[in-house]
């Protein structure tokens, strides 16, 4: 599928601000809809939207088709009716420009307990809701609801006939917490009402959505607790082999992902249904789909259980064709972008071209001394991919330019040469490096441009949203609305024109030959040092 010439924004939405501790789907997301139409911008692009596990991971979902209730926007909550004015007078004040996990989870559900409170047994849109979504939502409710009662703990050391789904165990569970199972299945009920909200009002801004689908599904999830004969695991419901990669410019020891493996036969047999039924939800969610870790469906390293690092894996044939040939036909087409980073074979570049699926370039690895890495420089790229300053799991392009993080595995000499190719690459002397990569992004033939926010507000390291490898301290990062002032958007957004990847109808004073000077004759933007996310960033210039 060939996308238009287009550009966008990578920002997952508990980075945006509010009150509530954590970004959400409410007026602050409408808020950044008006930036991105007001810049020019075709694309918001988001990581999972599940209920995070461990670490608080997008990645690491208890559900591959629920929404997470942290999400869900306390002030429209009052809109609706479901909660007054002055049930949110003793939510407590949390931090603003990083997200409190701990503090923020008991905080909302208190209100949406007393949400709950209100829903009538005769509502007319709830038990629709729940009877169109039973083929999910009736195992993740009973799954959480159960979860809750062991204080959390994985279901696998739950009691045996429990765990092993006994009829009689699940019907005696579901009888004990029915209260429990019914709060759980209206806060799912609250998510979809919020995210329907949502995706009318970017519609109505012609903003499309770009969803992220990893490939792994967590162990203590309702997924593999719901189908434990698609997964690779012991008869006590714990994996024998379980996901990573070897490893790469991330990690000297690859990366141990941990979650379980998919018994893909067992798929087949079903000619992919589960994961059809996934994939079928995500898309009714976001119009394209970043299918992570695409290698793995070409061939995914397989670690031992229990092994502390990735290194001693090994390749394992994944699906290929049969899987996406499956997919093509069950959604009527291939509304994916393939997340083809790591280390990429001749078999997986044919998979990828052979699907027509556009790639994935990230500029942060174009300029090291690795010919491979060739691969990422402009000049090489075809129309047909997608262009990243960097990702979610990258550094912010600030922080990697002057080496914050990003390049600490380099030698002094190294980063220099890195450094120094950048400059003469852009042009420049790299002192708004954040610019100069997405102004090289958004010159360049490919047909979508992304770039997170961060790098949009030129912020370092301390805005970096994932390390990969790290268990703790991800995820956290928030902005604030006074950081995006006036001459950032405006620069952007001229630049978006000059590139000619506006969204719709180019208002007149970006026209590339306007009748008028319409803006002063300086420059459009100062030079300025790197931010921090201490506080609200200060300009120079």
């Amino acid at each position: 599928m060939r996308l238009p010439r287009a550009s966008g924004i990578l920002l997952h939405p508990t980075s945006l601000p509010g009150r509530f501790g954590i970004g959400d789907i409410g007026p602050a997301a409408e808020r950044f809809l008006a930036f991105l139409c007001e810049a020019g911008q075709r694309w918001w692009q988001m990581l999972p939207l599940g209920p995070t596990g461990f670490g608080n991971s997008p990645y690491q979902s208890h559900s591959s088709f629920a929404g997470n209730r942290l999400l869900i926007s306390p002030e429209r909550l009052v809109a609706d009716g479901w909660l007054d004015e002055s049930d949110l007078d003793d939510y407590p004040d949390l931090p603003d420009v990083v997200v409190d996990y701990d503090a923020v989870a008991p905080a909302k559900d208190r209100l949406f307990r007393r949400a709950y409170e209100r829903l009538s047994p005769t509502d007319p849109a709830f038990e629709p809701f729940c009877k169109a979504n039973a083929s999910w939502l009736d195992d993740y409710a009973l799954y959480m609801a159960i979860k809750h009662a062991h204080g959390g703990v994985a279901w696998n050391d739950w009691e045996p006939d429990i765990a092993a789904r006994a009829p009689e165990a699940l019907a005696r569970w579901r009888a004990e917490l029915a209260d429990e199972v019914r709060f759980v299945q209206f806060v799912q009920f609250l998510f979809a009402r919020q995210w329907e909200h949502l995706r009318a009002t970017l519609r109505h801004g012609h903003i499309g959505l770009i969803g992220d689908l990893p490939i792994f599904v967590a162990q203590d999830s309702a997924d593999v607790w719901a189908r434990p004969d698609l997964f690779l695991l012991d008869d006590k419901g714990r994996p024998t082999a379980v996901a990573g990669v070897p490893p790469d410019y991330f990690s000297a020891t690859g990366q141990l992902w941990g979650n379980p493996l998919y018994k893909w036969p067992a798929h087949a047999v079903e000619n992919y249904a589960w994961w059809l039924t996934r994939l079928k939800a995500t898309t009714d969610r976001v119009d394209l789909v970043r299918l992570d870790h695409f290698r793995g469906f070409e061939a995914y390293w397989e670690v031992p259980a229990g092994a502390e690092t990735a290194v001693n894996g090994r390749w394992v044939p994944g699906p290929a064709d049969r899987f996406l040939n499956a997919v093509r036909d069950a959604l009527g087409g291939l509304p994916l972008i393939a997340e083809d980073l790591g280390e990429i074979t001749p078999g997986v570049e044919s998979l990828r071209d052979h699907f027509q699926l556009p790639g994935m370039r990230i500029l942060q690895f174009a300029f090291g001394d690795d010919v491979k890495a060739n691969d990422y420089l402009p000049y090489n790229y075809i129309h047909h991919c997608c262009v990243y300053s960097g990702t979610h799991d990258n550094d912010t392009t600030v922080g990697w330019f002057h080496g914050s993080e990003g390049m600490t595995t380099q030698s002094e000499e190294v980063k220099k040469a890195e450094q120094s190719f950048v400059r003469r690459y852009v042009g420049t002397d790299c002192r708004e490096v954040h610019w100069d990569l997405i102004r090289l992004a958004l010159s360049s033939v490919a047909d979508t441009a992304v770039f997170p926010l961060q790098d949009v507000l030129g912020l370092d390291s301390s805005a970096r949203m994932n390390v990969p490898g790290r268990a703790e301290g991800n995820w956290h990062w928030r902005f604030d609305f006074e950081w995006l002032d006036p001459l950032t958007v405006e620069r952007l957004a001229d630049l978006t024109a000059v590139y000619h990847r506006w969204n719709g109808e180019v208002p007149a004073r970006f026209h590339h030959f306007p009748v008028a000077q319409t803006r002063p004759e300086e420059p459009i933007g100062t030079t300025s040092e790197p931010r921090s996310v201490a506080g609200p960033p200060d300009r120079a210039g």
